[in-house]
């Protein structure tokens, strides 16, 4: 998001008197977000326009605008969407968050200019998160605290302005991953820590993805743990990321059975099937072999997946003439790639 630091050369606020304000797209661009996340603004926190201009679309007014201002300035500083807003709004919070959660931009008497999207902060927050969007840390706050509302809000922000990929390797990945590490290091506390996080993450991925397409023979994609490997999560961050890029996807879970996954393959016909596995004593070569040399289709024109072994499990085990993608964002490009041939 761009900082305030270039109004004045924008000028003042003007509100044309045959619109009676401005729209939401000009705003949008007034603060450096998307429309849609002005939308969501106005529909989650009641910060837009008391109504419509002439039965059509929203006009914002100066007011309107300088409450988006002013929660951008104390999201950049950590603050958590709801509370951001409700501070905006000028209503007095039930719980003030906690002097960590605030930074200098807050306290100052102007907004802060620190780019909401691309700040970063090395404040304390319990879990060892290094250098992080403060997304992130607002993320790891509301898992230690947690505080069910102001974690979907944070993830499903998050996801809405820089999109899943960014929004998963950038903020959710790192607070889990510093949850897991935190467990580790602790003995057996902090397990609910992450178990909670967990389960918010698969409800914010359920929620945020659009309806799977339905796609051409040929054209699917089949993703599942291979057997005994029961880590569904990051597999269920890539259905949603196909799906946000309109793709068919098939996603059959944890642990499938050999002879269930050949079974999956031979009714659906990908173009490409994914295997995850967490671990190497779940990593099976043999099995992804079998699967990579599966054919249909009619004679003359048959047809191979292509197989991608997904995960740590398989680093050290790689499987000759198969892709291992490292990370979401190359496995989409590797899905993308196939599926679109």
């Amino acid at each position: 998001m761009s900082g305030h630091a270039n109004d004045a050369a924008r000028g003042p606020l003007r509100e044309p008197r045959e619109s009676g304000g401005l729209s939401t797209g000009e705003v949008a661009r007034r603060l450096g977000v998307a429309p849609t996340t002005v939308r969501s603004w106005d529909r989650r926190y009641g910060l837009g326009p008391p109504g419509h201009t002439d039965g059509r679309h929203r006009r914002w007014t100066s007011v309107d605008v300088a409450r988006l201002e002013r929660m951008c300035a104390l999201a950049a500083t950590g603050v958590p969407p709801a509370e951001a807003a409700r501070q905006a709004r000028g209503e007095a919070s039930p719980d003030p968050p906690p002097p960590d959660q605030v930074g200098g931009a807050a306290k100052a008497t102007g907004p802060s200019t620190a780019p909401p999207h691309r700040g970063r902060s090395k404040a304390g927050s319990g879990l060892r998160l290094g250098d992080v969007r403060r997304e992130c840390r607002g993320v790891a706050r509301a898992a230690l605290r947690l505080d069910p509302a102001a974690l979907d809000d944070l993830m499903a922000v998050a996801i809405e302005e820089h999109g899943l990929v960014t929004a998963w390797s950038e903020v959710i990945m790192p607070a889990l991953q510093a949850a897991g590490s935190k467990w580790e290091g602790s003995g057996e506390r902090y397990v609910e820590v992450e178990h909670f996080l967990s389960w918010h993450i698969s409800g914010v991925l359920r929620r945020h993805a659009p309806p799977t397409a339905g796609g051409r023979d040929g054209a699917v994609t089949v993703l599942a743990c291979v057997p005994g490997e029961h880590h569904t999560l990051p597999l269920e961050v890539l259905v949603a990321a196909l799906a946000e890029r309109g793709l068919p996807v098939r996603m059959f879970g944890g642990a499938l059975p050999a002879e269930s996954l050949v079974s999956a393959v031979r009714r659906t016909g990908p173009a490409a099937v994914g295997l995850w596995a967490q671990s190497r004593g779940t990593a099976s070569g043999p099995l992804a072999q079998h699967v990579a040399a599966m054919e249909w289709g009619v004679r003359g024109a048959r047809r191979k997946p292509v197989v991608l072994t997904l995960g740590p499990g398989w680093a050290g085990r790689s499987v000759p003439g198969l892709p291992h993608p490292h990370g979401l964002a190359e496995a989409v490009a590797a899905v993308e790639d196939v599926a679109r041939r």
